[in-house]
């Protein structure tokens, strides 16, 4: 699978970059002069415009290597949105895309870390630990952040972040704090699998669940369709790589991605 590379910091851009959806309403004029619109989802289109500067020789070589690999823009690869949540539906934890252990019960409309209402009680009936997780098509060996908000009113408890098959305790307090996990997976999977586990007789509260590709964690950031932006491609058959210095370059690279 063609995923497209990191930076040596983890990143996948640098900032200031700038993203484009492009919504396509179908018209049908009619006899009678009126019209009809209807929004066509499948002709949606997402776009990136990504700036580098200071990019090392090695980053320059990899990004050259990997534009030739797609051979411009006649392949599709994978692109991990950088301003997005890679989880999809972060706020609906009780949505099909979420995988979770028979004796765990899911309750929302909870008061969340900002204020609203988008947290979710979680208590584990069973008597081992019980998980809700995520699977991505991504590609495992990237360097991820994986991060949620979570207290407990029953004292001073623990939960589990899960990375494939890294694992993570952390413990849980009276107040919303973030966790986090940070770290690799196996380079050779094409896909990773995300998530939280709670021991036995646990009763937690969880807000913002998160995924990023990346080393740190930013502003949560709620999410539906996720941020794993399958059959992206280069929108030019041309990429200017330009030496500015001693090991430094610059370019300019523009991404698009097409649902239909």
């Amino acid at each position: 699978m063609l995923a497209y590379p990191q930076l040596t910091s983890g990143a996948l851009t640098q900032y200031p970059m700038q993203k484009r959806r492009r919504p396509r309403t179908i018209l049908n004029a009619l006899a009678d002069g009126s019209a009809i619109k209807l929004a066509d989802d499948l002709g949606e289109t997402t776009e990136w415009q990504l700036q580098y500067t200071g990019l090392s020789d090695e980053e320059a070589t990899t990004l050259q290597q990997f534009f030739e690999a797609a051979e411009g823009s006649l392949n599709t690869f994978t692109f991990l949105d950088p301003t997005g949540n890679l989880f999809a539906w972060s706020d609906q934890l009780d949505d099909a895309g979420w995988t979770k252990g028979p004796f765990l019960s899911l309750a929302g409309g909870v008061a969340d870390a900002t204020g609203g209402t988008s947290g979710w009680h979680i208590e584990n009936a069973g008597a081992g630990a019980q998980s809700l997780t995520q699977t991505l098509a991504a590609p495992a060996g990237y360097l991820y952040c994986l991060s949620a908000y979570v207290k407990s009113s029953q004292g001073v408890q623990s939960i589990t972040l899960l990375r494939a098959d890294e694992r993570a305790d952390r413990p849980v307090g009276a107040d919303w704090q973030r966790i986090l996990f940070v770290g690799q997976g196996d380079a050779a999977s094409s896909s990773i699998v995300f998530g939280i586990e709670a021991p036995a007789g646990a009763s937690l509260d969880v807000f913002g669940l998160q995924v990023e590709a990346q080393a740190a964690a930013s502003a949560y950031k709620p999410s539906t369709t996720g941020g794993v932006y399958t059959h992206t491609a280069f929108r030019d058959d041309l990429l200017s790589l330009t030496a500015t210095d001693l090991n430094r370059h610059s370019t300019t690279v523009n991404l698009i991605h097409a649902i239909g």
